[in-house]
């Protein structure tokens, strides 16, 4: 007896879906049937990321944004809907994490991570919140729901990860208070938390900063552990909630 997939007839959005934990997100949640909207500054990623995805029978919409700019993150929750019918699913993937000591750490790196953890977070939340209570309300699993991506770093802060902790503090803290707020409508709000996982995002760190990271970090997760995560988070029956979901490598101690 053939099995419909979990999420036929649904549509995600996953930002900063050009890469790790993002790519490997929307590759799973094609999987189990949604139509996804990648999301990412890289188009060319993302079309290869696309045709992967079309290749394997599902729908993809590439769609090249920078969410720091709130009119290009509400012109792809736009764009997710008028093109592709709805919106079921939004996963706030896109982030970046740079570290070092605060004294004398260049300004400009605390003010990206505020632009892109937070208030990128924000407009595609803000964007997509009326969408998402639709689809709760009329959708073909009468739930809908969102997933914000933050970091072991969001529950405790340590030296040489001050502001990027802050911004994860805020995810969390934001994510609370909706949660709160729109559960009862059958919109359910998600944090994850991972450890140390293989991607792209230490690169973004200056070098001397690199250097002391890969000294830092033994076992790492992959992209996939997470989007497995982020899978069964989603996938959960209507009367089940997931709020929050914190994953580390086996031996990463805290």
């Amino acid at each position: 007896m053939r099995v419909e997939p979990a999420l036929d007839g649904t549509v995600a959005l996953v930002t900063g879906a050009s890469s790790g934990i993002g790519a490997a997100a929307a590759a799973a949640l094609a999987a189990q049937g949604a139509a996804v909207a990648l999301a990412a500054r890289r188009r060319d990623r993302l079309q290869s990321l696309a045709a992967g995805i079309r290749d394997q029978g599902g729908t993809a919409l590439v769609l090249e944004c920078d969410v720091t700019d709130q009119q290009q993150a509400a012109g792809a929750v736009q764009r997710t809907v008028a093109e592709l019918g709805r919106l079921d699913t939004l996963i706030n993937n896109a982030g970046v994490m740079l570290l070092g000591p605060l004294a004398g750490a260049p300004l400009p790196e605390w003010q990206q991570m505020v632009e892109l953890n937070v208030l990128g977070l924000l407009y595609c939340a803000h964007a997509a919140l009326p969408h998402l209570l639709r689809a709760a309300g009329s959708g073909p699993r009468q739930v809908a729901d969102m997933v914000n991506v933050s970091s072991v770093a969001g529950r405790a802060a340590r030296a040489g990860n001050g502001v990027y902790s802050l911004t994860k503090h805020g995810v969390g803290a934001f994510s609370e208070s909706l949660r709160q707020e729109v559960t009862g409508r059958y919109v359910r709000v998600c944090l994850v938390e991972p450890g140390a996982t293989d991607t792209e995002l230490a690169s973004h760190n200056r070098p001397e900063i690199l250097q002391s990271i890969r000294n830092q970090f033994g076992q790492r997760m992959e992209a996939g552990d997470i989007a497995d995560a982020i899978t069964y988070i989603v996938t959960r029956p209507r009367h089940v909630a997931v709020n929050e979901m914190l994953i580390r490598p086996t031996e990463q101690e805290r």
